[in-house]
């Protein structure tokens, strides 16, 4: 289930910052430059906050999410 919640979140914030960075500002491809590197950062360190985040929520671990376990 968390792995399931990550990819729904994450593809909407990518969406998200593409439809600011049209819309808005050209700045907020920042926004999607960080969600690159936090997913690039998780690959390697195992970590990654947003799984911390909807566990301290609740949902439960059904599978991995952006690390490997």
């Amino acid at each position: 289930m968390l792995n399931t919640y990550f990819r729904v979140i994450v593809g909407v914030m990518v969406l998200l910052s593409v439809v600011l960075t049209v819309y808005v500002s050209p700045n907020w491809v920042w926004f999607t430059v960080f969600i690159g590197v936090n997913l690039i950062q998780s690959a390697f360190t195992n970590w990654c906050l947003l799984e911390t985040i909807l566990m301290k929520l609740g949902v439960k671990k059904g599978g991995d999410s952006c690390s490997i376990n």
